[in-house]
């Protein structure tokens, strides 16, 4: 569990992260699918899926002749270089067993940066590559936690923030590209949540996070030691940094100020004034300039799709740009000169590809193809928006897959699917652990039930302090809905999910107890009192927000009532049980002890601990047990999905 503090923006070619105060627990995925043509689709297996490689990131060389990125093509995440005009990537670390997050190329050589941690346990630690392959640490020590936040504007420095002082809060430093020798910028003593630097160095914006539907922008002045409050609004608004423009000039930001909905508006820091730069009808996800600002863009979270915009970076007029069809256009960055442009492509049965873009003109590049070539993608399923209205009239999104072949005369088994948070939301685009089970014929429906995110604040403050009961009731509800397309089994509905999404599993099998034929939780609390006792110390930023959220960490009683681990006498339906064994948000008991539990009551229980993994697992080894493991168990309690 954990407050989600990042939300992707950029500057340049460099990912950087912006603050959400919205609490985060890992998501399955979004999952769809819609009417499909009749054709013979194969069953593939789980090693047919896991074939498939993950790219993400991407910082564009000096010389812009190659893009960094991280894959898992060895099985576990590593840095490779991809070459702009095609071609192989090129490996560049070779690592084994911690998995390697590559962050930025070096402004004037190919060194890089990357973060890893240990086993998944979060506590990451920020390395240069050297040009000789020679790893330097540059947050050295035990049991602390560092987070690249991104290049000068100049390149002269980059900055890194870590918790080496005070566990509870995140201090920033600059660091020399040349010798490594760094300074505190900004001693942060006061729980802010520390996210942008001024191109000019003299401001750090800053966040404060009052509850988890108020946040506020601070601005410190380096030169003055003073720190303002520049978002003085009555009442509950939540303020989110994206980005100062190139001059220094102006703070761009999101808001819900007056509004359902996130905008961007930008605030001149010489006059004070505001002015709005887009309001859709749906949130403004993030956004950000190019280096010197030629380039502006935004993204917007359009009912769980990204949709972006590219803006001059002076006029803010729309920029024509390569539209890949039936995709979505994701993670874009800039070179250093602002010639070219890389970003992501996926669909439901596409993952996420890498495609650079030259400025001037011309053709996108699409330089990876990460499905496995082994898998017809159409053989996979699209996706399809699904609402209904739940229990009390609310009206209920979520995204559903239907396999080939369910249909009235061949009603399939389905799964309910509980994205991660609470705040999280189910989004269009490729799941391989989804499309596994859907080609082996499992209707998937991924809810976005009350609290999710992306569908207006009041929609996701519904769950405030009321988790296990009326998101729940959602998931509940959603049956009727599977059932009423005419092609699933009313008696063979289970249901599946992560952390968050696991709780809601385990809280569906002890307080629903006849509703789910199985479980599959991933790593979900089992004992919210003991999860919210045991935070990890640099969530001290967001500590009120989780209360708001969660409720009143010192109150065991109301905890008790809603952790299923208390109820597990009323568990009858089989569950299976996932956990990485070094989890810093969901720690190892939580699964241990509902797993006890529910034995005890005689129900079937299978239970798989990974001993190198965290909140999530990210080694194709892990995932290929765990995963083919998952199918068993459905196979065997639900009746089989009778192929697709």
């Amino acid at each position: 569990m954990e407050i989600n503090l990042h939300r992707t923006r950029f500057r340049g070619d460099q990912m950087i992260r912006r603050p959400v105060v919205a609490l985060a627990l890992l998501t399955i995925g979004a999952l769809v699918a819609g009417c499909q043509r009749v054709v013979d689709v194969p069953q593939y297996s789980i090693q047919e899926f896991l074939g498939t490689t993950d790219y993400r990131g991407g910082s564009f060389s000096p010389d812009n002749q190659s893009i960094l990125v991280s894959s898992n093509r060895t099985g576990i995440y590593n840095a490779y270089a991809i070459p702009v005009e095609g071609g192989e990537p090129v490996q560049l670390t070779n690592s084994t067993e911690e998995s390697i997050l590559a962050l930025s190329y070096f402004p004037d050589d190919e060194r890089f940066l990357y973060m890893s941690d240990r086993g998944g346990n979060e506590l990451y630690h920020v390395f240069v590559r050297e040009l000789d392959g020679k790893v330097v640490d540059l947050t050295p020590g035990e049991d602390h936690r560092a987070m690249f936040q991104g290049w000068a504007v100049d390149r002269r420095s980059f900055f890194i923030s870590t918790n080496e002082r005070n566990s509870r809060f995140m201090d920033v430093y600059e660091y020399s590209p040349d010798t490594y020798e760094r300074a505190m910028i900004f001693d942060n003593s006061e729980a802010y949540v520390v996210t942008l630097v001024s191109p000019d160095r003299r401001y750090v914006a800053l966040i404060r996070v009052n509850s988890n539907a108020d946040a506020d922008i601070h601005l410190h002045d380096r030169d003055a030691g003073t720190t303002q409050l520049i978002t003085p609004d009555e009442g509950d608004v939540n303020y989110f940094l994206q980005d100062f423009s190139p001059d220094g000039s102006e703070l761009y930001y999101t808001t819900n100020r007056d509004s359902e909905f996130d905008f961007l508006e930008k605030y001149n820091l010489t006059t004070g004034e505001r002015a709005v730069v887009a309001q859709p009808d749906w949130d403004v996800m993030y956004a950000g300039f190019s280096r010197a600002g030629r380039y502006f863009a935004y993204a917007i979270n359009n009912d769980s799709r990204t949709e972006l915009k590219i803006l001059d970076g002076t006029s803010f007029q729309p920029i024509e740009t390569p539209a890949i069809p039936d995709a979505q256009v994701t993670s874009v960055g800039f070179s250093n000169d602002e010639s070219q442009m890389r970003f992501y492509a996926s669909s439901s049965r596409m993952p996420g590809d890498l495609f650079v873009y030259d400025l001037g003109g011309g053709e996108p590049r699409q330089l990876t193809h990460s499905l496995n070539p082994n898998i017809d993608p159409s053989h996979l399923v699209d996706a399809e928006v699904v609402r209904f209205n739940s229990f009390d009239g609310v009206e209920i999104p979520g995204i559903l897959y239907k396999p080939y072949g369910a249909s009235s005369s061949a009603p399939a088994p389905a799964l309910v699917s509980v994205h991660g948070g609470p705040g999280g939301q189910s989004r269009v685009g490729y799941n391989g652990l989804i499309q596994y089970l859907v080609n082996h014929g499992y209707v998937v429906y991924a809810i976005n039930n009350r609290g999710s995110g992306g569908y207006g604040k009041t929609f996701s403050h519904m769950d405030d302090r009321q988790h296990g009961g009326a998101d729940l009731d959602d998931c509940v509800a959603s049956k009727q809905m599977l059932i009423e397309t005419g092609y699933v089994d009313p008696a063979r509905i289970g249901i599946i999910g992560g952390s968050y999404g696991g709780y809601m599993v385990l809280a569906a099998l002890a307080f629903r107890p006849e509703e789910f034929a199985v479980g599959v939780d991933m790593f979900g609390i089992s004992n919210w009192h003991r999860t919210v006792q045991s935070i990890p110390p640099w969530w001290e930023a967001q500590r009120k927000a989780l209360e708001d959220e969660m409720g009143d960490f010192n109150d065991e009683e109301f905890f008790r009532a809603k952790s299923p681990l208390f109820h597990a006498d009323d568990i009858v339906r089989p569950l299976m049980v996932l956990q990485g064994a070094n989890d810093p948000r969901v720690l190892q008991v939580e699964s241990d002890e509902i797993v006890d539990a529910v034995r005890a009551n005689g129900v079937p229980v299978e239970y798989i601990v990974f001993d190198d993994e965290g909140h999530g697992f990210v080694k194709k080894e892990n995932q290929e047990r765990g995963y083919a493991a998952v199918l068993d168990f459905l196979e065997t309690h639900m009746g089989g999905g009778g192929g697709s």
